[in-house]
């Protein structure tokens, strides 16, 4: 499938395929399956937004809040690992300056 631009906020987990439809961070080539699955990682990012809120009014937040950080870190470092992978030169270089992402710093993009 033939790849096409793609203007994506990572903040708003919006991908629009018009530069002026709405606010956006980075800019990627993708083919629709690759932003199909941008879709998913953005909706699981939203399910998780949702639990967390209503975890803050459990009692038990302490242990469970410790589980949720580091889900929610791994599933934002896979998010911009697939920006990273799809994303222009311009967003590539945009998300190295970032340091979101281990090993881009140091030059190793192969597992990106």
């Amino acid at each position: 499938m033939e790849k096409q631009t793609y203007y994506v906020s990572v903040q708003a987990k919006t991908i629009t395929e018009h530069r002026g439809d709405a606010a956006y961070e980075l800019e990627i080539e993708a083919t629709p399956a690759e932003v199909h699955r941008l879709y998913e990682l953005f909706e699981s990012e939203t399910e998780t937004d949702l639990n967390n809120w209503i975890r803050m009014h459990s009692p038990k937040i302490i242990e469970e809040e410790l589980v949720s950080h580091a889900f929610v870190d791994q599933h934002l470092t896979e998010v911009y690992r697939l920006l990273y992978k799809l994303g222009t030169s311009k967003t590539k270089s945009h998300i190295q300056s970032m340091n979101v992402l281990q090993g881009l710093q140091n030059g190793y993009t192969d597992d990106f």
